[in-house]
């Protein structure tokens, strides 16, 4: 399903829904554990999982370069908030009747042309987080990547003409 975008007061919000008949704690557990996380999301290592802990974002660019990303809200198997760029990104899970919701949002604070490849991005990234959570990892798609990239330049571009 792709994201949602809209205008919010500090700027935008991006919102993609998932669902799944696994276990709150099945899909926290692909969500936050390093050695599940890394499998849809390969730059991303958690340190210290709590509220004002951090993780680690790799680039992966075969020099070993890194940087810290501060934990701006947690709250074990319910929701957890941390820094992305000068935005955030904030996962939540609800129980459902035959499952567990995963929400993400993406708090935007300004559009810009990189946006629709972060937003191409997520989209892939909760179809790896799928594939690991029914035990089938894959690789990154690029090619589904680029169509989802066009796909969000479009969705995006009434809001990057209003902040012009």
């Amino acid at each position: 399903m792709s994201a949602t975008l809209e205008k919010a007061a500090n700027g935008y919000i991006a919102t993609y829904e998932r669902q799944w008949e696994k276990t709150i704690e099945e899909v926290w557990s692909v969500l936050t554990q390093n050695d599940k996380l890394q499998q849809w999301m390969p730059n991303l290592e958690v340190v210290d999982l709590r509220k004002n802990g951090t993780m680690t974002f790799h680039m992966n660019d075969g020099i070993g370069s890194s940087f810290s990303i501060s934990i701006l809200d947690f709250q074990a198997y319910s929701y957890w908030q941390f820094e992305w760029g000068d935005g955030s990104v904030r996962f939540e899970l609800e129980p459902v009747e035959e499952g567990c919701k995963l929400i993400l949002k993406e708090y935007i604070p300004a559009m810009s042309n990189h946006v629709p490849k972060d937003l191409a991005g997520w989209y892939i990234c909760l179809d790896m987080f799928q594939a690991v959570l029914e035990g089938k990892p894959m690789d990154f798609p690029k090619e589904s990547w680029k169509t989802h990239y066009e796909a969000y330049k479009k969705q995006a571009a009434p809001f990057l003409s209003e902040d012009k």
